[in-house]
């Protein structure tokens, strides 16, 4: 059994809070928008390992609350990571614990490794231009996702003729378009095409519940509890 600490408890801190109750684990710890006062390091240190879907705005600094509280720390948050080399160097510093995955989902860190064997692939083939379409729920703040810029990031690394993204639809010589939609609950949706003149290729991805997301934060706090360093699905799951 586990103590946690949840830092945000909207639609993902309540599905993971259910699995956790289910796998027997405790939580000990609830912060949403209407209680911020009670991060402090004597509750965070109640629990054995923190777990963050908050928002963008207060992502980084619940991760850094945790370090300095000395708490293991997952997060699942994006629109901070402008500022990931600081929670990794205050990470070391400390001798902390902290793991972040634009996507929890196995299925989806499946598809990040055929993306980049993919692309990788591509490399010799520069008749096909990249494109990307990512689709999610309106209510989702950042465009675009945490998952399109890990596609993306891996994409560019493996296929020279691409240096950059760009979330808009453009046709500028090595950059990648990407095209964020908001659209109902729509769980998580993301394709990669490669378009010729004469035919497209093209891989998906499209999340059905956020139950997969949710199995995936918990399965990571569970693993982080008693480690040191900076981590990802790729740790975890051996990719």
């Amino acid at each position: 059994m586990s103590k946690i600490a949840l830092l945000g408890y909207g639609k993902m801190g309540k599905a993971i809070e259910q699995l956790a109750l289910n796998a027997g684990d405790q939580i000990v710890l609830r912060i949403d928008a209407s209680n911020t006062g009670e991060l402090t390091a004597e509750n965070l240190k109640r629990a054995d390992v923190a777990i963050d879907f908050s928002q963008p705005e207060v992502g980084f600094a619940n991760i850094m609350a945790c370090i300095d509280a000395g708490v293991p720390v997952v997060s699942g948050t994006t629109g901070w990571l402008g500022r990931y080399g600081e929670v990794e160097k205050a990470c070391k510093e400390k001798g902390g614990a902290f793991f972040y995955a634009s996507n929890f989902s196995v299925g989806v860190n499946l598809f990040f490794a055929l993306n980049e064997q993919l692309a990788a692939l591509m490399e010799d083939w520069p008749q096909y231009r990249p494109e990307m379409t990512e689709i999610h729920h309106t209510q989702k703040l950042d465009a675009p996702s945490g998952t399109a810029i890990t596609l993306a990031e891996a994409l560019i690394e493996r296929l020279s003729r691409t240096r950059d993204w760009k979330n808009e639809a453009t046709d500028a010589e090595g950059t990648l378009p990407i095209l964020s939609e908001r659209e109902g609950d729509v769980k998580g949706t993301h394709e990669i095409r490669y378009r010729s003149a004469v035919d497209t290729i093209t891989i998906r991805h499209e999340a059905h519940s956020r139950e997969g997301f949710a199995r995936g934060a918990l399965q990571a706090a569970h693993w982080l509890i008693g480690k040191q360093g900076v981590f990802g699905m790729k740790d975890m799951l051996g990719l």
